[in-house]
């Protein structure tokens, strides 16, 4: 273990940067970013999670930067602790998803997967902005057909389809045109005047009327199964109601919606990380989002 690596990573962690620990102790930050990884490699551990604005430690980090702080004999007492407790699932994973997937898959999800890993403490925050998994302190994040950002890698763990649906009560038009059909339409805050949604491999097309905008898609459910009008929604969110008969669908509209479980960096990724990927991915071996 090359102790010098170490004392630059204790450097960096103690002036909160790069840039900070560089003009500090007159070192270049490319040698200081090289030792740190260096250290890294060596533990086999993710010590610092680099962000766009700032620079947060890891679990591992914290514990090193705490346990170093004393006499350098117990350094290597200290490295080796780490690298062991942290060899498996363990310590808090705190997950950002949207509301509607927390509401309905993560609490299940959660308890099932603390039930393989008892180590782990997940804490599980439903919100549909997108969060700063550095700056918030966040080990994973679901996303729904997610941008592409170089800071986050990830996989697409299970898909879903957007399909037009009503209560059997309100029929279908029949006319095809290039006119749109105008129907009375329950929609969401995403909604803008003048959509017109177009259904997949058909000529028809429907002209929304809205007579509810809400901003739950749980409530649009509800709203649809009552009469209220047309909606457009995920499949897995009401399949339970088009099993029943309360829903009808009038078909597909635009491309597949995937679901992603998405964390800042493949290298060295940590345990409790790589489990709860593992995991999801083969809560949906077929690919297919379902509740």
């Amino acid at each position: 273990m090359d102790l010098n690596a170490l004392e630059d990573f204790r450097l960096v962690a103690t002036h909160g940067g790069f840039g900070r620990a560089s003009r500090a102790s007159g070192r270049s930050k490319a040698t200081l970013s090289r030792r740190v990884a260096e250290l890294e490699d060596a533990l086999g551990l993710r010590l610092i999670e680099r962000g766009m604005r700032s620079l947060e430690l890891t679990e591992a980090g914290q514990l090193l930067l705490a346990g170093t702080e004393g006499p350098m004999r117990d350094v290597v007492d200290t490295l080796e602790e780490v690298r062991e407790g942290m060899a498996s699932p363990k310590g808090r994973l705190r997950i950002a998803a949207p509301l509607v997937f927390s509401q309905l898959a993560l609490g299940r999800l959660a308890a099932q997967f603390v039930a393989i890993y008892p180590e782990v403490e997940v804490e599980a925050v439903a919100e549909d902005r997108l969060v700063d998994l550095v700056e918030e302190h966040f080990d994973v994040t679901v996303r729904i057909n997610p941008r592409k950002d170089s800071n986050l890698v990830g996989r697409c763990f299970a898909r879903d389809r957007l399909v037009l649906a009503a209560a059997p009560s309100i029929r279908m038009p029949r006319r095809r045109s290039d006119t749109p059909c105008a129907v009375p339409a329950v929609v969401t805050p995403t909604y803008r005047e003048g959509d017109i949604w177009t259904i997949r491999d058909s000529k028809l097309t429907i002209e929304p009327q809205p007579v509810l905008r809400l901003s739950s898609l749980l409530m649009v459910r509800d709203a649809i199964i009552a009469g209220a009008g047309v909606a457009l929604m995920p499949q897995s969110i009401i399949g339970g109601a088009i099993e029943k008969g309360e829903l009808a669908v009038w078909g597909e509209v635009g491309e597949e919606v995937e679901l992603w479980i998405l964390h800042i960096s493949r290298r060295l990724q940590s345990p409790k990380v790589r489990a709860f990927v593992e995991f999801m991915c083969a809560q949906y071996r077929s690919g297919v989002f379902t509740i």
